[in-house]
């Protein structure tokens, strides 16, 4: 191709303009009021993310965060949202994993792809799961509650915090390796599970330390094992899942997505000032509270373990055969 006398200086002035607007664009942000969409009901477990995370930013960079709990569709409704929205880094989305990993594989359909829709920005949280039995439950370890499972037959159950959590689909992970044959009693949200499980109504159940913490510190339920790689620091004397012989390592994490097509240099800066409040004193003591390492992040990194979690549930939930439509 034979460009004209000019056009070469032309084509490196138009290049040199873009490069120009992207990074004034990121300078100027945030422009004004930022929605940060959490698809979930006010209070939730992504709420404990979300509102330290935008006082923090609203504090730092001189404008309004709003949270704006927009929940349905297991989480598919509000994501779907952001997913749709201007891609300036005005609107963005703080949620746990589920509609991100799982839900594309439990759905039939899906209104958005968060692979294709969304842009990591970083992860915020990530806090193991403990498997809690109720304290007549006949088993102190790991290894006799899978014996005691074992001699029912089939005639165990656990419960979950719903179709599709991380809680389910860990409880279903558990299952497979073990060959245990659980059923799964699905409730409409950790809370109803965890009265129930209190009740003495449901023997076991998986959920983050976040919600099942109270119980164990009242003894009302007892912690069996957790799901990280390591022990929790909020549960010292309760060993993993691996120490037990079992590969089972899940999480319960919540991160801070932008639209696809964000500028990459709007993304940068939204992860530079994430990662400075994460680093505040009221961000650690959440961090502290919920038993979580910090977890911030690149955007690059962020995004290849979106997609090595979207690989792993979307096996567990073929091999189970979960499905919620």
């Amino acid at each position: 191709m034979r460009l004209l006398p000019g056009s070469g200086k032309s084509v490196a002035f138009a290049v040199a303009a873009s490069v120009f607007s992207l990074g004034a664009l990121a300078q100027s942000w945030p422009s004004g009021t930022v929605t940060a969409v959490v698809p979930w009901p006010p209070g939730g477990p992504s709420d404990i993310a979300a509102r330290p995370l935008a006082k923090g930013l609203t504090e730092a960079l001189g404008q309004t965060f709003v949270i704006d709990n927009r929940a349905g569709g297991g989480g598919n409704i509000g994501t779907a949202a952001v997913a749709r929205s201007k891609p300036d880094g005005q609107t963005l989305l703080i949620t746990s994993s589920a509609p991100i990993v799982i839900n594309p594989s439990l759905y039939k359909k899906m209104t958005f792809d968060p692979l294709k829709d969304l842009a990591p920005v970083t992860n915020l949280l990530r806090v193991p799961l403990v498997l809690v039995a109720h304290p007549s439950v006949p088993a102190k370890t790991l290894k006799e509650l899978i014996a005691l499972i074992q001699s029912k037959q089939g005639g165990f159950s656990y419960a979950s915090s719903g179709n599709g959590t991380p809680q389910h689909l860990t409880g279903e992970l558990f299952d497979k390796v073990m060959k245990l044959n659980m059923a799964h009693v699905p409730y409409k949200g950790s809370a109803p599970a965890i009265t129930d499980l209190l009740g003495g109504h449901i023997p076991i159940m998986f959920d983050s330390t976040i919600a099942i913490m109270p119980h164990i510190k009242t003894g009302k339920v007892k912690a069996i094992a957790v799901s990280g790689a390591q022990r929790s620091p909020l549960l010292p004397d309760v060993p993993t899942f691996a120490e037990a012989g079992v590969p089972v390592e899940s999480y319960a994490w919540y991160g801070l997505f932008a639209p696809a097509g964000t500028p990459k240099e709007v993304v940068a800066k939204i992860n530079a000032e994430a990662q400075k409040v994460m680093k505040l004193p009221e961000y650690q003591k959440i961090r502290a509270e919920t038993g979580s390492d910090y977890v911030g992040d690149t955007p690059e990194n962020f995004t290849k373990f979106v997609h090595a979690e979207t690989a792993k549930w979307s096996k567990v939930v073929k091999d189970s055969g979960a499905t919620v439509d």
